[in-house]
């Protein structure tokens, strides 16, 4: 766990799962959850493989053991609507509340749970700043403050051997850090979008951890 990205001159871990960790806080933080997306898609009609929330919280609760985090941070749409949590299935529930009643939890409402209510444990707050850092859902381009946020899903697409590749990734300049979609049911939009790029501003860059190692690719403005 050694992809070092210091930002705002402070310094993380970059993990290739989509999560960033934070040392010095002993803090995991993550971006777009969206527990519950296949649910809230079958009360549509639209059918998917109900086992999205049991599997990103697998993950979770495997980087939280693997890191030994005391906190962790969500930057938004953790769930896929607001009503998610009550959707929750039992064994997705008791995971859940295992992890916000262990941690130091935090939830920052996104657009898509932006009526979120208490029914799984931890903190709601629309935005936190914690040692000089702003956690917030979208990123607010005509804010000066470092910040770090989620809600784009950023995806790196580069054509290596003739085929397409994708791989979510990092987006960052000097004073906004978008984090990836952590989710396991989740889309991405491509890191050059110009949605992107104009939230994060000039000398933008996807970073990708990639064995221990962090690669950088200009993005351009």
């Amino acid at each position: 766990m050694t992809a070092q990205l210091i930002f705002a001159g402070r310094e993380f871990v970059a993990l290739p799962q989509g999560a960033l960790y934070w040392p010095d806080r002993r803090a995991l933080i993550v971006a777009d959850l969206h527990f519950e997306k296949a649910s809230w898609f079958a009360a549509l009609g639209q059918m998917l493989p109900p086992y999205d929330s049991v599997a990103t919280l697998s993950h979770l609760t495997a980087l939280a053991r693997e890191t030994g985090a005391h906190a962790f941070w969500c930057l938004g749409d953790s769930f896929h609507d607001s009503r998610g949590c009550e959707r929750l299935p039992r064994a997705a529930r008791e995971m859940l509340r295992a992890l916000t009643g262990s941690l130091d939890w935090l939830w920052v409402a996104g657009n898509h749970d932006a009526e979120l209510i208490d029914h799984c444990g931890g903190r709601i707050v629309d935005e936190a700043e914690i040692d000089g850092l702003v956690l917030r859902h979208e990123a607010d381009p005509c804010d000066p403050r470092p910040e770090l946020s989620g809600h784009f899903h950023p995806k790196l697409r580069v054509v290596a051997r003739g085929r397409q590749v994708a791989r979510r990734c990092f987006v960052a300049s000097r004073t906004k850090l978008i984090l990836p979609a952590f989710g396991s049911l989740t889309g991405g939009l491509d890191a050059g979008h110009p949605e992107i790029v104009r939230a994060v501003g000039a000398g933008a860059q996807a970073l990708v951890p990639v064995n221990d190692r962090l690669l950088r690719f200009p993005l351009a403005a």
